[in-house]
């Protein structure tokens, strides 16, 4: 083999012959056509340097939204029914997205394992675990089942958290969730390319440079390690997404899953309202032209349309819905679509990131450089938003501060914080206990288990009583 075979190898050409056949089998293993994905790579970096779309967006219809701040209670109650029923006839999965490590919060665990220093200490994955303990309970008794019915929990890792997250839950005994109700598995990668995008990078001279495939990686990873066989099997068929970051998710939300069972939606999605016009969020919204859901950034918008107001109502603005990655499927909609969301670029587009990258530079030397030098390719899970009709796809704005608090930044930036996850978490569990009855001594607050109530209910028994700073319900 010589160095003309590997072209698209940055660097190819001062490998060994053993070295060259190395990372040519290893490329052929993980990438069906090179020249195609050099195409798709080009056309993603000429897209990202393009002005910015000239797409002429609006809202959703009437008909694909609801709103939990706005309806009333008895349709509120009903779509919770709806997700209880589906939830105590053990036909819900739960798939979250934790591939991700802590590392912008100083730490190198899995950031599921991360703890906000609540006043139980606990992780944020024993506190979706308990989550889904909590629903299953609700479940059970609503329907009356001699059995506690199953959410089977899928997590999808990276190939750097996979064995930590695996052995944390080990350590943790599961977090009181049954050992074959969980399943792990991997997202996947892409290689990283120069900057130019027509060469591979080389992290050694036998091993290519990857990174994570992005959220958008999951369809794939569902179908490469037979998840939609699986939900084929146990007979699931509503599956609710979320990522691992959300320290205020509902798991497996019974409202949520009831409002797109009722609407017979095959996509739905929670947002939340845009706090102004200028916070940096994703929206959901509708592309004029085709009529067909997306998501746009929001450098995407100009500040005319980002400062819109509702005619009937100056308070909202016009583009609202803030996208916070917590989604609803039907599973017939995954079987049907994955293994066209897997295989075609028409779906699921490449977004570039420029990043620094150690590697093997044009002369064949390994460098850390101290510039961005390289191309991380990623893909996004709403890209496939547009691949579905109108009338299939659900939005659902629900309550940021009972549903929303990400975990991103280390202490000391302005939001998303260990220290806001935590205050808004107690936040809620206090407000849930003054509304019951109980007494706070003036600003302190506690923290409520999810095995005590999922979402304020169960807590009759805190009226007359009095909670300290800190105390655990």
């Amino acid at each position: 083999m010589t160095s003309d075979s590997l072209p698209f190898v940055q660097g190819a050409e001062y490998l060994s012959h053993a070295a060259q056949t190395a990372i040519s089998s290893q490329i052929k293993s993980q990438i069906e056509d090179v020249d195609q994905l050099i195409e798709n790579v080009s056309g993603a970096i000429k897209l990202a340097s393009s002005v910015s779309s000239s797409r002429e967006l609006t809202q959703l219809p009437a008909s694909s939204c609801a709103s939990t701040l706005e309806i009333d209670s008895e349709t509120k109650e009903s779509w919770r029914d709806l997700g209880l029923e589906a939830i105590a006839n053990n036909e819900v999965a739960v798939l979250l997205m934790a591939g991700g490590q802590g590392s912008r919060l100083g730490s190198s665990d899995p950031k599921g394992c991360y703890n906000v220093q609540l006043p139980s200490s606990k992780s944020l994955f024993q506190v979706q675990a308990e989550k889904i303990i909590k629903i299953q309970e609700l479940a059970k008794q609503r329907y009356n089942k001699s059995e506690l019915p199953t959410i089977n929990w899928y997590i999808m890792t990276s190939k750097p958290t996979r064995h930590a997250t695996e052995s944390f839950f080990v350590s943790n005994k599961w977090f009181g969730l049954n050992s074959d109700q969980v399943t792990f598995f991997n997202q996947g990668t892409l290689p990283c390319f120069n900057l130019a995008g027509d060469k591979i990078l080389l992290e050694s001279e036998n091993s290519v440079t990857n990174a994570p495939d992005g959220n958008g990686g999951l369809y794939k990873a569902l179908l490469d390690n037979k998840i939609l066989e699986d939900f084929q099997n146990k007979n699931i068929k509503h599956v609710h997404m979320y990522c691992v970051d959300n320290a205020l998710v509902k798991v497996a939300d019974p409202t949520f899953l009831g409002f797109a069972i009722n609407k017979k939606f095959q996509i739905a999605t929670k947002v939340v309202r845009k706090r102004d016009a200028k916070e940096s969020v994703g929206l959901i919204v509708m592309d004029k032209a085709n009529q067909k859901p997306c998501v746009i950034e929001y450098s995407e918008i100009s500040e005319e349309l980002a400062n819109k107001t509702e005619p009937e109502d100056s308070s909202k603005l016009f583009l609202r819905a803030a996208n916070i990655v917590n989604h609803y499927y039907s599973v017939d909609l995954l079987t049907q679509m994955v293994p066209k969301w897997s295989s075609s670029q028409q779906y699921l587009p490449f977004h570039i990131a420029k990043k620094k990258i150690a590697s093997i530079n044009e002369k064949g030397q390994f460098v850390k450089p101290s510039e961005p030098n390289g191309i991380k390719l990623e893909q996004f899970i709403f890209d496939v938003f547009p691949s579905v009709d109108l009338e299939t796809f659900g939005c659902l704005e629900v309550e940021r501060t009972e549903e929303f608090s990400p975990l991103k930044n280390a202490d000391g930036a302005k939001n998303d914080t260990p220290t806001t996850a935590r205050r808004d978490y107690m936040k809620l569990g206090t407000k849930w206990v003054k509304e019951n009855g109980g007494i706070i001594q003036g600003d302190d607050l506690v923290e409520v288990s999810g095995l005590t109530s999922y979402n304020g209910e169960g807590l009759e028994f805190v009226k007359g009583k009095v909670y300290a700073n800190g105390e655990q319900i």
